[in-house]
C-alpha cells in the first residue's frame, strides 16, 4: 500500500529545498527525498547572485546568510604574471539585494531550517527507482521496495537525474572544454581576500575564489576554491594528487610562489558540458534545476537559475494543487523558465571559451582588448547585472504583456510601500506566500483586492507603494508583474484566462 502525498520532490538539494519551502508555505503537502544518506558536506556552487538572494529572502531563508558571507567585490585578470584587468562588482544602487560569497552547504543548511519551520525533513537514503504516472498522479517506487502516490513528481535530482531519465526526456547537449581541475583548500597565501583572481596561460587558465564559513574557518578565512584547466590527464586523480598538480600549476601559470595548500576540503575532475532539456514536463511530472538544465559554472549561475526555476514551479503548482488553476498554467513554468536557461547556457558557453581559448589570435584580442574594456564602469555595471539575473522578464511568455513599463511579466524591485495600516514595510517581504496588490497612494483597491482572492483562493496583502501614479500592480508571489489596472471585471477576466488556460494573450 504507497503512501500519500500532493507532491514528492526529488532531490535534497537547493532547487528541491526551494520548491518544498515554496510549496509548504502555500499550505500545499510535500515531501522530498534523496538518495544520498545526508546532507552535503562540500559546496558545488560558492556564490548566490542577486536573484537567488532575493528567492532565500522572500522565502524566509536567507536568516544570518549576509553575515557568514563575503561581499563579493571584483576578479582580477592576469596574462601570465601581468595583471590586465580588474573585473569589479557594480550593484545597482537602486537595488536593496547584492550577492554573496557562500557555500553551498550553508544555504541548504538553511533552506531545511525553513523547511523544518514549514513542517517538513528531508527524507535521505531514499533512492528513486521508478514510476508510474496517469491522469490522477504519479506512483513512485524507492530503492527499499517503498511506494508513495503523489498528485505531482517534482526531479530536482541533478544532471544525471533518475527522474528525468525515467520520464523519457531528452538531454541533448555538447562538451564544451576539456578537463578542470577543483579544490576547495585550506591554504597559506597573502592574496587579498576581497576579490577573485585568474591567470590566462598557454597550457589553460588558473582561478582562485576565496571562500569563508564561519562554522569551521577560525582564523579569519583561509579557505580559497581552486580551478585549473587541464588536457593531460590520464585516469582517475585522488585528492592528495589534485592537491600536488595545484601546487605545480599554481606557480608554472601565475609567476606566484607564495600558494602552500595545508589540506584539501573537497576536490573533484570535471568536464563542461552544455545540455538543455526538451522539456520541462512530461504529465504530471516536472523538472527544475540541474535536472533541466547544466552548463558552465564560470559566473556561478548554475544555482542562481535553479532557485528561479524553483520559485517560478512553486506558485504555479499550488494553484493547480488547491484548485485554483487548471493543468495548463504548468505549462507557463516551460515557457517562462527554459527560454532563460537557453540564454544562459548560450552566455555561459561564450565566456567560457573565450577564457579557455587556445587560439593565438584570439587569446591576443582576449588580453588586450576584450579583458581590459572589462575594467570600465559602463562594462561593470552591465557585467554585473547581467550575473544578477535581476534584469529576467517574462513579457514575451503567455502570461506576458505590453504596454507601458512595467509590463506584465517584468519583475518588480523591492520597494518601501505602506500597509493598511500605514505601517512601513517593504515589497518582497510581504510576497510568498501572499501576492500583493499594490496600489498608489489615494486609490482603493478593495475590490480588486476582493476579486484576486476570490478568484486565486490564497493570500493577498494589499499594499500603497507612496512614489505610484494612475494603476493598482498585482504582483505575483516570485515579484513578477502579473496585471495592471483598476477595473476589477477587467482583472477578474485575466485571472479567468490565466488560471484556466494557461495563457493571459
Amino acid at each position: 500500500m504507497a503512501e500519500h502525498t500532493e507532491v514528492l520532490v526529488v532531490g535534497g538539494g537547493p532547487t528541491g529545498l526551494t520548491v518544498a519551502c515554496g510549496l509548504a508555505a502555500h499550505g500545499v503537502g510535500v515531501r522530498v527525498v534523496d538518495r544520498a544518506s545526508g546532507p552535503a558536506t562540500t559546496s558545488r556552487a560558492n556564490i548566490a547572485h542577486a536573484r537567488a538572494v532575493e528567492v532565500l529572502h522572500r522565502l524566509g531563508a536567507l536568516g544570518d546568510l549576509r553575515e557568514r558571507s563575503l561581499e563579493p567585490r571584483a576578479m582580477r585578470m592576469h596574462a601570465g604574471s601581468r595583471p590586465i584587468a580588474t573585473v569589479g562588482f557594480a550593484p545597482d544602487e537602486a537595488e536593496s539585494t547584492q550577492a554573496l560569497f557562500v557555500s553551498q552547504a550553508m544555504i541548504e543548511r538553511r533552506l531545511r531550517d525553513r523547511f523544518a519551520e514549514l513542517g517538513g525533513a528531508v527524507e535521505w537514503a531514499t533512492a528513486l527507482t521508478g514510476f508510474e504516472q496517469n491522469a490522477d498522479g504519479v506512483t513512485a517506487e524507492f530503492a527499499d521496495g517503498t511506494r508513495v502516490r503523489a498528485q505531482w513528481l517534482v526531479g530536482c535530482d541533478g544532471a544525471h537525474s533518475t527522474v528525468r531519465e525515467l520520464a523519457g526526456i531528452d538531454f541533448p547537449g555538447v562538451p564544451v572544454a576539456e578537463r578542470f581541475l577543483l579544490a576547495d583548500v585550506h591554504a597559506d597565501w597573502h592574496r587579498d581576500r576581497s576579490m577573485s583572481v585568474g591567470f590566462f596561460h598557454r597550457d589553460g587558465i588558473v582561478m582562485a575564489m576565496p571562500m569563508y564559513d564561519h562554522e569551521h574557518d577560525t582564523d579569519g578565512g583561509d579557505r580559497w576554491r581552486l580551478m585549473a584547466e587541464v588536457a593531460d590527464l590520464d585516469g582517475r586523480l585522488d585528492a592528495d594528487e589534485i592537491v600536488a598538480r595545484f601546487a605545480e600549476l599554481v606557480p608554472a601559470r601565475t609567476g606566484e610562489t607564495g600558494l602552500r595548500i595545508r589540506d584539501a576540503v573537497w576536490t573533484s575532475v570535471f568536464r563542461i558540458h552544455r545540455r538543455l532539456a526538451a522539456d520541462y514536463r512530461r504529465g504530471r511530472v516536472l523538472l527544475a534545476g540541474d535536472a533541466a538544465h547544466v552548463h558552465s559554472p564560470i559566473g556561478g549561475q548554475g544555482m542562481n537559475t535553479g532557485l528561479g526555476d524553483a520559485e517560478n514551479l512553486a506558485w504555479k503548482l499550488a494553484l493547480v494543487v488547491r484548485g485554483s488553476a487548471a493543468e495548463p498554467l504548468l505549462d507557463t513554468y516551460t515557457a517562462e523558465r527554459r527560454p532563460l536557461a537557453a540564454e544562459v547556457l548560450r552566455a555561459t558557453t561564450a565566456n567560457t571559451r573565450l577564457l579557455t581559448a587556445d587560439s593565438a589570435v584570439v587569446s591576443f584580442l582576449r588580453d588586450r582588448v576584450l579583458v581590459p574594456l572589462l575594467d570600465t564602469e559602463r562594462v561593470r555595471r552591465a557585467a554585473t547585472r547581467g550575473a544578477s539575473q535581476l534584469w529576467v522578464t517574462y513579457r514575451k511568455g503567455p502570461l506576458g504583456g505590453r504596454g507601458s513599463a512595467p509590463r506584465p511579466g517584468d519583475r518588480i524591485a523591492d520597494r518601501v510601500c505602506l500597509d493598511s495600516e500605514g505601517r512601513s514595510t517593504r515589497l518582497h517581504a510581504e510576497l510568498l506566500p501572499a501576492w500583493v496588490l499594490l496600489a498608489p497612494p489615494g486609490a482603493h483597491p478593495d475590490a480588486l483586492a476582493r476579486t484576486a482572492h476570490d478568484q486565486l483562493g490564497g493570500e493577498i496583502t494589499a499594499l500603497t507603494d507612496p512614489g505610484a501614479e494612475g494603476q493598482a500592480l498585482l504582483i505575483r508571489p516570485d515579484a513578477h508583474l502579473a496585471w495592471r489596472g483598476t477595473d476589477p471585471d477587467g482583472l477578474r477576466r485575466w485571472l479567468t484566462t490565466a488560471l484556466s488556460a494557461g495563457t493571459a494573450a
